[in-house]
């Protein structure tokens, strides 16, 4: 059931609902509209504060009894840290703590943007705080016999009404929705979304929204000389799919195409290169690319991105069997490169490699890919924070700025030129692995660069923040849906990179944003 969400010019102490939130800051210090729960105390909230614990730490909520002595019959404190280090990611992850403090009520009223510093837009922290409570109000209880839904239907931000609050809730409500469609589809087991199903999930998704679905099968697929695809897929008794999504907008366009490139291997054995029994137990998030991009792409139109925007999801079950591709077959890619297969473990840059052959060959200006591709890269940059890499430093800048506008982490990777002769192979034009026992990550990116023709490009490795292992600000253990949130705002800042000849194609120069983080080494 969708959150709705309103303001309320009602002081905190008469504003009606069955919880009221209001944040604390560091050292216990009160926030907006907390007052009135140290009244409702008679004034010794302090005191119960220290007894509890309880610090104003970012994150940490705890319930107050305030014995009827307010209109809302519960209140809970939650804690935003500093006061002059509050971003508009520290309110999101205090409304997502807030919604998982408040799974049996069905209203909430807030005083938690209030608490925000003057820097901060007031839409981007009212899109904040509803993304916040609809992710964190996210359960996944499909299977789950005894699982409790959050009953959370309402939530009242005390305030001045103010037309940016509304265009910010519904900005917040639309991206979240997406995001938890994307949760869904890495949480679903894998034995339910063969490519097929898959397929059809992105179907009924994507109907009404815009958009146009257009799904290979493998007639189709073996048309199009799509190698990587037909050769991961052939192992599986659920044959591949291809999902492009076309989004066109309606009346005046700026101009640009930005391609969305997703990995979308619905469980992966490793196939003949077995992997082993503990790592294959989370291989159904192995699709989370393609269900990032595919998310994206149902909220383009509601978020009036005003650019053209293509999604391509190639959709596979890496499986061994008498079918399946062995070590040293050669597979030939849809651009004609032939790739010799040493390890079929690394069959998601092998499909990854027809799309992205596919995207560029279709004039896109940009291209970004996500994939959970490496082990390598949780190694160096562990389960939070995905890798970024690219061809053109400018590219990979703009990415990483709506990333960090979004609080999705991303960290800079060097694509160097010296490794790339690791992928040389003895029969074919390249391996699909390096000669190296190291940097696999950064090989695995070298390798995905040899398809997109020179086209600007940047490559997301989310194996790490993909899947969440326990609940953590607005996370829900489980799929995350991350890159949601950064493709939605990248496409709606998108500005076309300078092209080879160097023609700029720019639709806005107050658009273009920059990063602070040092850029990836140029390759």
């Amino acid at each position: 059931m969708p959150i709705a969400f309103g303001v309320t010019n009602q002081p905190a102490d008469r504003a009606p609902g069955d919880l009221l939130a209001v944040p604390v800051f560091a050292e216990r210090v009160l926030g907006p509209g907390a007052d009135a729960v140290d009244a409702a105390l008679g004034g010794s909230l302090r005191d119960f504060m220290a007894e509890s614990g309880f610090a104003g730490k970012p994150d940490e909520t705890i319930v107050v009894p305030t014995a009827g002595s307010i209109a809302a019959p519960a209140a809970v404190l939650v804690g935003l840290g500093d006061p002059d280090a509050v971003t508009s990611d520290t309110l999101r992850r205090a409304a997502a703590a807030i919604a998982r403090r408040a799974v049996r009520a069905r209203t909430v009223v807030t005083t938690l943007q209030q608490a925000a510093p003057d820097g901060l837009a007031t839409e981007s922290v009212a899109q904040a705080v509803a993304e916040g409570f609809v992710l964190g109000s996210y359960r996944f209880l499909e299977y789950k016999s005894d699982g409790e839904a959050s009953k959370l239907a309402r939530v009242n931000v005390i305030g001045a009404r103010d037309p940016a609050i509304r265009t910010g809730f519904e900005r917040g409500a639309i991206v979240a929705e997406a995001v938890s469609w994307a949760r869904d589809m890495v949480n679903e087991p894998s034995g339910a979304k063969s490519p097929a199903q898959f397929a059809a999930a992105a179907r009924r998704l994507l109907a009404g929204k815009g958009v146009t679905v257009s799904v290979m099968t493998e007639a189709e697929l073996r048309a199009q000389k799509m190698g990587g695809v037909l050769g991961v897929g052939q192992g599986s008794s659920r044959p591949p799919r291809f999902v492009k999504v076309t989004y066109q907008p309606r009346g005046k366009r700026l101009p640009g195409t930005l391609a969305l490139v997703g990995k979308g291997v619905v469980f992966d054995s490793g196939g003949l290169s077995l992997k082993t029994a503990s790592g294959m137990e989370t291989m159904k998030t192995d699709m989370s690319g393609a269900a990032a991009v595919l998310a994206a792409m149902s909220a383009m139109q509601a978020l009036g991105v005003r650019h053209r925007v293509v999604a391509y999801a190639p959709m596979v079950e890496n499986m061994p069997s008498g079918t399946a591709i062995r070590p040293g077959d050669v597979l030939r890619m849809r651009n004609g490169t032939t790739v010799e297969v040493l390890n079929t473990d690394a069959e998601g840059r092998l499909i990854l490699a027809d799309a992205l052959a596919l995207a560029a060959s279709q004039r896109a200006d940009a291209i970004v890919d996500l994939a959970t591709l490496t082990g390598a890269c949780v190694v160096a940059l562990g389960e939070k924070v995905a890798g970024i890499m690219g061809n053109r430093a400018e590219w990979v800048d703009q990415v990483q700025a709506a990333a960090d506008r979004v609080g999705e982490p991303l960290w800079p990777l060097p694509l160097p030129r010296e490794y790339r002769k690791l992928l040389d192979s003895e029969v074919a034009d390249i391996k699909n692995i390096s000669s190296g026992g190291y940097g696999g990550a950064l090989t695995a990116g070298l390798f995905l660069e040899t398809f997109t023709d020179k086209v600007a490009w940047a490559h997301l490795d989310i194996a790490g923040p993909a899947r969440a292992s326990a609940d953590d600000g607005e996370l829900t253990k489980g799929g995350t849906g991350f890159g949601v949130r950064t493709l939605l705002d990248l496409a709606s800042a998108f500005e076309p990179p300078d092209q080879p000849n160097g023609i700029r194609r720019r639709s806005s120069p107050s658009k273009r944003r920059t990063s602070s983080r040092p850029r990836p080494a140029r390759s």
